[in-house]
């Protein structure tokens, strides 16, 4: 190959680099300048923008509570009544439609929180209601008052779910009041805080395992007999049985045999005609929280959901309709439906 020719290909290969090098600092010039573009922007936001206060999200009927909520602390088994601030219960925009119409139902813990909050609109869409509750009497006493406001009947039953006597005796009276039963809500609970495992005593876990899972057990061991075609069983889980929780490690655990529990008895039940299913809430503002968290987690609970709050009862209780009401879940058994105010 000639020098002319070699020379040549030097020069072009030359020109094509600094074609290159050129290129690749026009990149650059033009990246730093939609840098500096968006830099002016975001000055002249900031210099015209005002600090904003952080709200939660609103999506309801009404306005719910939001952090701070206050440092409060009640004594176990925990009194709605003695709650600073109330938690909504009554759905003012919810209209029952009859979805069940004739029913005879119960719903442990239905004294206050989520099962006063379900106690209601079941009786709102045509049901009877057993209460069964431990002794929050005062609170007992305002559910029933809010049943039969709705034209609807209602016992309370009180008495202790780990004694599987005392959960036969409550389907009894059930039957004797409203003769039949059709849905059975397990919602009774014990929950306690604890930093660590050591804190946690065999008399401590104990209790949270009789109460919350033992508690279902007996109930439905007890209803499941007299529970026909179309009749359903509707468990409270958590959230805390989905995802853990450090602090809640004994309620947690309980939470996903809970929801082990749903989808097996689920299965054995499906021959019978009986559907079990269960929810699965987030935090949600009932007298288990100043009943439970210290006063300084208190006041932030709830805030690191999505909706930057709490729910409110009256927020989950619907859910418990639909799994209750064969118009709306007749197909549908087994499932842990979430209501955390989050994704998952």
């Amino acid at each position: 190959m000639s020098k002319s020719k070699d020379a040549k290909k030097a020069g072009k290969k030359k020109d094509q680099h600094k074609q290159a090098e050129q290129q690749v600092e026009a990149t650059a010039d033009k990246q730093r300048a939609i840098q500096q573009e968006q830099d002016q922007r975001d000055q002249a936001s900031a210099a015209q923008s005002s600090p904003k206060e952080k709200h939660a999200m609103q999506a309801g009927q009404r306005k719910y509570a939001e952090p701070p909520l206050p440092d409060q602390r009640i004594g176990k088994p925990g009194l709605e009544a003695d709650m600073e601030v109330r938690p909504a219960f009554s759905a003012p925009g919810y209209r029952g439609s009859g979805k069940l119409d004739g029913f005879g139902t119960i719903v442990t813990g239905g004294d206050s929180g989520i099962g006063r909050a379900v106690a209601i609109l079941f009786a709102r869409e045509g049901a009877d209601v057993a209460i069964v509750y431990l002794n929050e009497h005062e609170d007992a006493e305002e559910t029933k008052r809010c049943v039969e406001a709705e034209g609807k009947r209602c016992v309370l039953i009180s008495g202790d779910v780990k004694d599987p006597a005392f959960c036969r005796n409550a389907v009894d009276t059930t039957l004797r009041e409203f003769g039949k039963l059709d849905v059975l809500v397990n919602n009774a609970a014990f929950q306690e805080h604890a930093s660590s495992i050591v804190d946690l005593s065999e008399e401590r876990f104990d209790e949270t395992m009789r109460t919350n899972v033992y508690g279902y057990f007996h109930m439905a061991k007890a209803a499941v007999p007299h529970l026909k075609e179309g009749g359903s069983i509707v468990n409270s889980g958590s959230v805390t049985g989905l995802r853990g929780s450090g602090d809640l490690i004994d309620y947690s655990t309980t939470k996903g045999a809970i929801h082990a529990f749903t989808m097996s008895l689920a299965s054995n039940l499906a021959p019978k005609g009986v559907r079990v299913n269960a929810v699965a809430p987030g935090p949600v503002w009932t007298p288990f929280n100043p009943g439970d968290k210290p006063p300084e987690a208190l006041k932030e609970f709830g805030a690191k959901t999505l909706m930057g709050r709490p729910a409110q009862p009256e927020e989950l209780a619907p859910a418990y309709v639909f799994l209750a009401a064969p118009a709306c879940a007749s197909y549908i058994t087994g499932m842990i439906l979430p209501v955390t105010g989050s994704p998952g």
